[in-house]
């Protein structure tokens, strides 16, 4: 029998990927202002016309890339294999691991950004808990 656990952790990262992105791809200016305030915001748009356009290039292929990974977990959410289940959740679980240190090794020393880092730390060590949950449960079901 194959865990719903996977599907339903699947769909949520799903659609928290495919939102995130739609909205850096989309609604760049509105969300910077949302996360980070109006004066880092601006900060963070660049000061000068051409810095500007790499910022907006670079922010929209950023989008892009989280809108295909939420879209690929959508895909994956449907295959049945229990194996693959428990290698894609360790996959995961070591992907959120290392944005949490990049973010704390790196991000928190850009000085814009280095306010934010506790509060996206937080969120990478809760999104990679939900996958260990998920393979601690499958482990129980395995063994039991």
């Amino acid at each position: 029998m194959v865990s719903s656990g996977f599907f339903l952790i699947c769909m949520l990262h799903s659609l928290v990927a495919l939102s995130c992105g739609a909205m850096m791809m989309f609604y760049r200016d509105g969300l910077f202002v949302f996360n980070h305030g109006k004066d880092h915001a601006s900060q963070l748009l660049g000061s000068t016309p051409h810095d500007q356009l790499l910022i907006r290039t670079s922010d929209s292929f950023s989008g892009l890339l989280l809108f295909a990974v939420g879209f690929l977990l959508f895909m994956v959410a449907f295959v049945k294999d229990r194996e693959f289940h428990s290698f894609f959740a360790r996959g995961c679980v070591l992907l959120h691991v290392a944005m949490a240190v990049w973010r704390f090794y790196f991000e928190r020393k850009v000085e814009v950004l280095g306010h934010d880092w506790l509060r996206l730390v937080v969120g990478d060590i809760v999104l990679g808990l939900s996958w260990v949950f998920f393979l601690v449960y499958s482990w129980r079901e395995k063994y039991d």
